[in-house]
């Protein structure tokens, strides 16, 4: 096990079920399944296939030989033949009907089809359980006020659960996103060499109706409500790309969350979750990274540029069919959903477990707030003081710039009140200036914003989802 390489998607960072979906033994039987559908439904449709037959390859779906398939393979260089044999060699008498007008797309496509249906309904899961982690979160916090920054310089103040609801939004956007491609996902179906339908065609004695009834039955009983209404012998890669889109926009905004988080660690406003016995670092005992954050910006990075592959992939398709695409394929769209499932769990078990330090939120908006109340002393010192606007202007520039001296030149505190508070122009008394320093009221609509956000946009998207089961977002490594 330790002498080759292995996927650390699968070995540190995806979870089970993931794994599962994309394992060889999920893809095997559902080619048998698949042969099992197509022959059912040529038997409803005319074709003399015997319910025994049907028995022999209902009983072999799982038992999968993989050692003999393998030898096929090295034998005969095509996969699906491989594993027809293979199938055929355990249901000698189903053998002669296995795989009957079909080709190999028949299995392979419509097989990734399922899985692009079935993972996006992980995905689904995780993403949903992410929103009302982050949701939850903005609640409990949605009138704490927090320094905003622009540029990464300090701005006006915000609230910490507004500030949440940034990352809410992009989420809700990728959860939109993902329930229109899921509408919009359609299998293969079974159209042959060329997507012509000849083979089948010829099946059923030039009977067209049963052609498209076949595909109808064979759509129904996989869950789907229809094919695709035109092919060649692949269903166009364009449906791969947009699919990966939906995980490229979550890593997006999975990015997005944990670089701010990443920041406002540095700032000591907050921290990502830290076990009892979990090492910062090797060198520096005292060390708190932010290691979650870190590996949801590393993962999301490698699903965003795999993106390019499916898009390279789906511009090179030749006419009806090229197999330039098949090994590109193999990793490209496991590996995104695999690297989106460790994405999420991340994201999941950080915001679940977030911790917001309100002293320190309070202390840099202290040290900020001398600077944004200049605005509203300006305004109360003219409206209740008869003060002169354009003078008190220049005195607050002045003590402003002589200020902000003190803190860059010399690191000393920010005495900007203090000079106001001591200038005869603005005629201040302490509890007048302390009264006009009350963070809540430079935070404008935050708290409302947010909680209109989480009550008319989020609380809806829970609901529609409510069924969905919490996801573990269990961390390993």
């Amino acid at each position: 096990m330790h002498e080759f390489y292995q996927s650390p998607l699968c070995g540190r960072y995806a979870d089970d079920e993931m794994k599962r979906l994309f394992s060889d033994q999920r893809k095997f039987s559902t080619w048998r399944r698949l042969w099992l559908i197509l022959a059912e439904s040529e038997k409803e449709l005319g074709i003399p296939i015997t319910e025994e037959q049907l028995n022999e390859m209902r009983a072999h779906l799982e038992d999968i030989d993989f050692d003999k398939a393998a030898q096929y393979e090295h034998k005969v260089r095509h996969d699906v033949m491989a594993h027809v044999l293979t199938f055929g060699d355990c249901c000698p008498g189903a053998r002669p009907i296995i795989h009957l007008g079909a080709t190999s797309c028949y299995v392979g496509d419509n097989t990734d089809v399922l899985n692009l249906r079935d993972g996006l309904l992980v995905i689904k899961k995780l993403l949903v359980s992410a929103i009302r982690a982050l949701s939850d979160f903005a609640r409990a916090h949605q009138d704490e006020p927090t320094l905003a920054f622009t540029h990464f310089q300090a701005a006006q103040p915000t609230t910490v659960g507004k500030r949440a609801c940034l990352w809410l939004n992009d989420l809700l956007m990728d959860l939109q996103q993902l329930d229109f491609q899921l509408s919009q996902l359609k299998l293969l179906g079974c159209k042959g060499a060329t997507g012509t339908g000849a083979s089948f065609l010829n099946l059923f004695d030039g009977d067209a109706e049963k052609v498209e009834l076949l595909e109808q039955k064979i759509a129904a009983k996989l869950g789907f409500a229809a094919c695709q209404p035109v092919s060649g012998q692949t269903y166009t890669r364009k449906v791969d790309f947009a699919v990966l889109q939906v995980l490229c926009g979550i890593a997006e905004s999975a990015s997005k969350f944990a670089g701010d988080v990443r920041l406002l660690c540095h700032l000591k406003e907050v921290d990502e979750p830290f076990e009892s016995g979990q090492i910062g670092s090797s060198a520096m005992a005292y060390k708190r990274n932010p290691m979650r954050c870190e590996r949801i910006a590393s993962l999301s990075r490698y699903v965003i540029c795999d993106l390019q592959n499916t898009a390279v992939t789906a511009a090179s398709q030749w006419l009806e069919r090229t197999l330039d695409d098949s090994a590109n394929r193999r990793l490209s769209i496991p590996e995104a959903f695999l690297a989106t499932d460790a994405i999420l769990n991340l994201m999941i078990n950080v915001a679940r477990g977030l911790t917001v330090y309100p002293a320190v939120c309070r202390r840099h908006l202290q040290e900020e707030l001398p600077f944004m109340a200049t605005e509203n002393i300006l305004m109360y010192c003219v409206t209740h003081k008869g003060g002169d606007r354009q003078t008190l202007h220049e005195h607050i520039r002045q003590h402003s710039m002589a200020a902000a001296e003190q803190v860059k030149r010399y690191g000393r505190e920010n005495d900007l009140l203090d000079r106001i508070l001591t200038d005869e122009a603005f005629g201040l008394t302490r509890e007048e200036l302390s009264g006009l320093l009350d963070p809540a009221s430079f935070t404008g609509m935050a708290a409302r914003q947010c909680d209109q956000f989480l009550t008319r946009y989020i609380q809806p998207a829970l609901d529609a989802n409510g069924a969905a089961p919490e996801a573990e977002a269990r961390i390993d490594v």
